[in-house]
């Protein structure tokens, strides 16, 4: 049995609630993610943003017209904009489970915690990732069918 443990990020990338829309939109493009887990200062998982989140929220009327006009984007505190309360996972938890409760409620990640605090964030992207290794593994054991 495979668990989340296995294939999940460990460490994910963080804010707080208190930190800004402008920086989760960097701290995402800097590093080529799309999901932020929300911690508490306790290290607990309070809520998520996703870059959906982010561009809505900066379409949306939480921005000043006039400074979105000017390029400057006003203060948006994570909290008001954040999926809260989040879903998650223990580390421990079986794979395919999690696979199919992702797929079952549309979700794109689940953070993953021990004891209550982060410890790794499981991805849509991290079971591709599997998906693509079977399918190589597949490769190399069946021989080439000539037609």
């Amino acid at each position: 049995m495979l668990s989340v443990a296995e294939i999940m990020t460990a460490q994910p990338y963080t804010l707080g609630p208190d930190n800004s829309l402008l920086e989760a939109a960097s701290l995402m493009r800097e590093h080529h993610i799309r999901h932020v887990p929300i911690v508490a200062k306790d290290g607990n998982v309070i809520g998520l943003v996703s870059h959906r989140d982010v561009l809505a929220a900066s379409d949306s009327r939480l921005v000043h017209e006039d400074l979105r006009t000017s390029g400057k984007e006003s203060y948006v505190a994570l909290s008001a904009v954040m999926t809260s309360p989040v879903q998650t996972v223990s580390e421990d938890a079986e794979l395919r489970a999690v696979a199919g409760f992702l797929r079952k409620q549309r979700l794109g990640c689940l953070p993953v915690t021990r004891y209550g605090n982060l410890v790794g964030i499981i991805t849509d992207s991290d079971f591709l990732e599997v998906a693509i290794a079977l399918m190589e593994q597949l490769e190399v054991v069946e021989p080439d069918e000539d037609y």
